[in-house]
């Protein structure tokens, strides 16, 4: 008979949740760099703030992806993207709520629904962390 050996990566699950929201910010922040203008049409918000936006979302997707590749996930690191994320969540909906009057109503949907995802992969984070431990 020969012995088989079962390695787990408790952290797999977490990096996998860091790499998909790095992944899925990555792309936003391109779009809204490459295409201010007419995404300023379609949401509202102006092509200036879009562009800020975007690079943010460009240099945080970076930063999250490198997080992601790391064998051993720093704890410290990973709760302060879920902090980002948490904020990120709240910030957008306080927006749609509050500014509503700069948002088309394709924006206000937009806002709200990336808003969810960025909450969708914060708890993906902290699940992921609950298992790391």
């Amino acid at each position: 008979m020969t012995a088989v050996t079962v390695t787990t990566d408790r952290t797999k699950f977490l990096r996998l949740a860091l790499a998909a929201d790095a992944a899925v910010t990555g792309v936003n922040g391109l779009a809204y760099l490459a295409a201010a203008g007419p995404l300023a049409d379609l949401l509202g918000p102006g092509a200036g703030l879009l562009r800020g936006i975007g690079a943010f979302l460009l240099v945080y997707a970076v930063a999250v992806g490198v997080l992601a590749t790391r064998t051993a996930v720093n704890a410290a690191a990973t709760k302060a993207v879920i902090a980002v994320n948490l904020a990120w969540t709240l910030a957008s909906l306080v927006a749609a709520v509050a500014e509503s009057g700069e948002f088309t109503v394709l924006g206000l949907v937009w806002t709200v629904a990336q808003a969810l995802v960025v909450a969708v992969f914060a708890e993906l984070q902290i699940m992921g962390l609950r298992r790391a431990r």
